[in-house]
């Protein structure tokens, strides 16, 4: 018998991280996407996709600019360590209860849901400690984590570049945690594709493609074969 998505796990959390200072883009979390900021838009994207809860996790001093988007998007809002992502996380598991995490970023606004909730049944079936997917476009995609292996990594990295980024000391060591990299289905493969926005020009370019996008469905934004569809009738 083939298991249901809320029987693998109790607790299912969205967890967006986000901040307002870049080194590429600063404040590119509150600039204009459609008439609304970024971030705001990417918590939208993800009012489509299954799951028990959904939390912004933020840096103690954007509080006060990302509160009130939260609240608009039906997100909670957990602050914690700037640098220390990999800490952020675990309190916002530790606050949610959560015993399964899909990670996500700020910066990526046209992520496949689609692909994202595959992912995540995927890795709930597989009981996998860690799953990404493969050849996607840059920007697209999410990762699904065990909690409880993310609290173990929480005690055991050491490295900074293991807390900033959260997930390598996951992945960087398949003789402790149970790892699922698949290539992505060919219909949402794109690597050629770059749809995050990280610097100015990645900016422009997701403008314009926002703009394309937003004359399907609310519903249909979000999914990736379309996302690509557009991508590529503008850029090739």
């Amino acid at each position: 018998m083939v298991r249901t998505y809320c029987e693998v796990f109790k607790v299912t959390a969205l967890v967006l991280q986000a901040r307002l200072d870049s080194t590429r883009l600063n404040g590119k979390s509150l600039l204009p996407l459609g008439g609304q900021p970024l971030i705001l838009r990417v918590m939208e994207a993800f009012a489509f996709l299954p799951c028990d809860k959904k939390i912004l996790a933020c840096p103690e001093d954007c509080v006060s600019s990302f509160s009130p988007l939260a609240e608009k998007a039906g997100f909670s809002l957990v602050a914690g360590p700037k640098e220390d992502v990999l800490a952020r996380y675990c309190l916002a598991i530790r606050q949610s209860g959560a015993e399964r995490i899909i990670r996500a970023t700020g910066d990526n606004p046209f992520v496949f849901i689609d692909a994202a909730e595959a992912l995540n049944r995927e890795a709930e079936v597989l009981g996998a400690d860690y799953a990404g997917y493969g050849g996607l476009p840059l920007g697209a995609g999410v990762e699904s984590i065990a909690s409880e292996a993310l609290l173990r990594a929480e005690k055991e990295a050491k490295d900074k570049a293991e807390r900033e980024h959260v997930c390598p000391y996951l992945y960087n060591h398949p003789e402790i945690f149970n790892i699922h990299r698949p290539p992505a289905p060919a219909k949402w493969q794109g690597p050629d594709c770059r749809i995050t926005v990280d610097t100015q020009e990645d900016y422009e370019r997701a403008q314009v493609l926002y703009d394309r996008l937003s004359s399907l469905p609310p519903e249909e934004r979000s999914k990736g074969e379309n996302i690509i569809t557009v991508y590529r009738s503008l850029y090739g």
